[in-house]
């Protein structure tokens, strides 16, 4: 299935490539003249669920607040997020927090804020990022706008012991993020295999075949979210529409 997003820059809707985050030389596919308010009216008007609104450095909480308001319980929101925060943002509208970086502190998992974080919105209502990116023949968990790895690999183990903590795992893959080159099969075809919850991969896809091949590869157990390919993000790839209109083809047959 399709999964929508609004990605937040500067309090701006944008596509960028992943790798470059937090560098001087940010790279910038796309910047919208809408408002991140109009995205999640659209995927609330062709109920699409399961987006996320990703705040991507300072600035963008007005933004996120009003795409949340405007599609209420219909949105993940990440960036930032921490125990002092997460129930304001649920309450704000979103129906799951994502986190990554602040249970990882110093290259290696957190597990007492994990476990608190857990605890405290439930299992139930956290997805967990897990965006990856390549050395070698392993995955390696990259934090703090994708530039630091730790030592945290994807493999089945892993999947299997951060499930018990959260709904849902949400996993860029870093290194494809933003180029429209197509996605990293290999891992989608990983993730598949070992993931025992509901999971999300986001990371180069340019056509809707890539959603089609998502599907194969992932055994239907993987949804994709596609970004700057997307004509609604000034992309030439894929029509917004073509996805929609996948998703509700698919649920039909469910």
């Amino acid at each position: 299935m399709f999964r929508p997003c609004i990605d937040l820059h500067e309090g701006k809707v944008k596509q960028i490539v992943g790798g470059t985050l937090g560098d001087a030389g940010l790279r910038t596919n796309f910047v919208s003249e809408r408002p991140a308010e109009w995205y999640a009216d659209l995927y609330r008007q062709d109920t699409l669920t399961g987006g996320h609104v990703i705040m991507l450095g300072p600035g963008n909480e007005s933004a996120a607040r009003a795409a949340l308001a405007a599609y209420p319980g219909g949105l993940h929101i990440g960036g930032g997020i921490n125990a002092a925060n997460a129930l304001n943002w649920l309450t704000a509208g979103a129906s799951h927090v994502i986190v990554t970086s602040w249970v990882f502190r110093d290259g290696r998992v957190d597990w007492d804020r994990l476990e608190e974080l857990s605890r405290l919105v439930g299992p139930t209502r956290l997805v967990l990022d897990l965006s990856c990116r390549r050395q070698g023949n392993d995955y390696f968990v990259v934090t703090d706008r994708w530039q630091k790895f730790t030592d945290l690999t994807i493999t089945a183990a892993t999947l299997q012991t951060f499930s018990k903590f959260c709904a849902e795992f949400l996993i860029h893959a870093v290194d494809v993020e933003g180029l429209c080159q197509g996605i990293d099969n290999e891992l989608v075809e990983k993730l598949g295999a070992w993931t025992p919850i509901p999971t999300t991969y986001a990371g180069g896809a340019r056509s809707l075949e890539d959603l089609t091949e998502v599907t194969r590869l992932g055994h239907g157990r993987i949804d994709l979210t596609i970004g700057s390919a997307l004509d609604i993000f000034g992309g030439t790839g894929v029509k917004y529409q073509e996805l929609v209109a996948f998703n509700h083809a698919t649920a039909s047959k469910i």
